[in-house]
């Protein structure tokens, strides 16, 4: 018995610091999860290349290897999220390989998204109306403008896009969005 201790020594919490330990905790648990989305807006993603380039990926962020792309049958055009997440098409040429540009899935009168017409081998905007051709020029209005490129580079077994800053292959000038 004497080498028992007594009660009154033995470390115990109050009800007010365990209170005060529980509102502590759940006010820093709230304050991270709050802060959390603030601070990872701030910080750029890491698949940015130097140049602006982006890793290509499909509608729900997963990565989108060559050999997907390219299983497809010549002339194909792939949907795949580009820069900025904005739409860009792929398109597979003749010999299997991706055409070295993608045209953005932005209509240059309003910016509608319009889908790829393979019968009339054109893009459509349902929109106003809006027609472009495989290339991305345009053959019928209200858009004023052909849609914008993307370098298209393989890097892996992954498609890298780029912004388009040189002179625009179909019209041989300076390109509308630089």
């Amino acid at each position: 018995m004497e080498n028992n201790l007594p009660i009154e020594n033995s470390p115990s919490m109050s009800r007010r610091q365990l209170l005060n330990f529980l509102t502590g905790s759940v006010i820093a648990v709230t304050a991270t999860g709050a802060l959390y989305p603030a601070v990872k807006f701030f910080i750029p993603p890491s698949d940015v290349g130097e140049d602006g380039s982006i890793l290509a990926k499909d509608v729900h962020g997963n990565l989108i290897p060559i050999a997907q792309i390219l299983a497809e049958p010549a002339g194909t055009r792939a949907l795949v999220a580009g820069l900025g997440g904005e739409p860009t098409y792929l398109t597979v040429t003749e010999d299997g390989t991706l055409h070295s540009w993608g045209i953005l899935d932005n209509c240059t009168h309003l910016g509608c998204t319009f889908p790829w017409n393979s019968n009339e081998a054109q893009f459509q905007c349902p929109c106003h109306g809006s027609r472009y051709d495989a290339e991305g020029r345009v053959l019928r209005g209200p858009a004023p403008l052909p849609l914008k490129l993307a370098h298209v580079n393989i890097e892996g077994d992954y498609i890298r896009l780029s912004p388009w800053l040189d002179n625009d292959p179909r019209t041989g000038e300076k390109p509308w969005w630089v």
